[in-house]
């Protein structure tokens, strides 16, 4: 019974109050030294992506060129300012979700899709690997009409890829983004802080077409 209910969605009725106080988090991004909350510099554009444990997620997108700064928090689901063991206990709806906040002069959003898709397998439904529950399933969160487009297409194109090699459908939600609640200080730029810690994302091996190839 535990193992099904933290797989099994719940609905806004069965979510936890939260609070109103926003987890405070740290000024600048360990790495990269950006702010982690907004205002952020001018011109920048954000993206925000759920792919499993956010410890190895976030490091991949700060080790991409362009980024100006990446954060880890919660997104997609009902309980405002929830924290980690709230969430981990499957009754808040939300996704680990990384934050990340880019200079599109430098990077596209189609670059990010690519290592998002890459960096995990998305057909796993609730759960990354040996991560299992709601807040391990993979999402993306658009922030513009644009953002929803190109990421739809991309699944359109990754699920071809995926097919050819005899991986089952894509799980992964897209939809437009909700409240982003950071986590908690010592979630921030984890695995820079404890380089050797827990690091549960891993690809599927398969390139993704995006910006290489338009999907057929």
């Amino acid at each position: 019974m535990f193992g099904f209910a933290k797989t099994e969605m719940i609905s806004p009725d069965q979510a936890l109050p939260g609070r109103d106080e926003p987890m405070p988090v740290p000024p600048r991004h360990e790495v990269l030294d950006g702010p982690l909350a907004p205002p952020y510099p001018n011109g920048a554009e954000i993206a925000e992506f759920a792919l499993g444990c956010f410890w190895g997620a976030e490091r991949k997108f700060w080790q991409t060129p362009g980024m100006l700064s990446t954060s880890v928090g919660y997104e997609g689901g009902y309980t405002p300012n929830p924290t980690y063991e709230e969430v981990c206990g499957g009754r808040t709806g939300h996704t680990e979700t990384v934050r990340v906040v880019y200079d599109p002069a430098k990077v596209s959003y189609g670059d990010l899709l690519r290592v998002f898709w890459e960096s995990h397998d998305p057909t796993q439904g609730m759960r990354q690997g040996n991560d299992v529950g709601t807040q391990y399933r993979s999402a993306i969160f658009t922030r513009s009409t644009a953002q929803q487009q190109e990421a739809e297409a991309s699944r359109e194109a990754y699920q071809k890829v995926l097919t050819g090699a005899g991986y089952g459908p894509i799980t992964t939600q897209i939809t437009p983004a909700t409240d982003f609640y950071f986590a908690e200080d010592y979630h921030q730029q984890y695995l820079h802080k404890v380089p050797n810690g827990y690091c549960g994302i891993g690809g599927t091996g398969l390139s993704c077409p995006i910006g290489v190839a338009p999907a057929e």
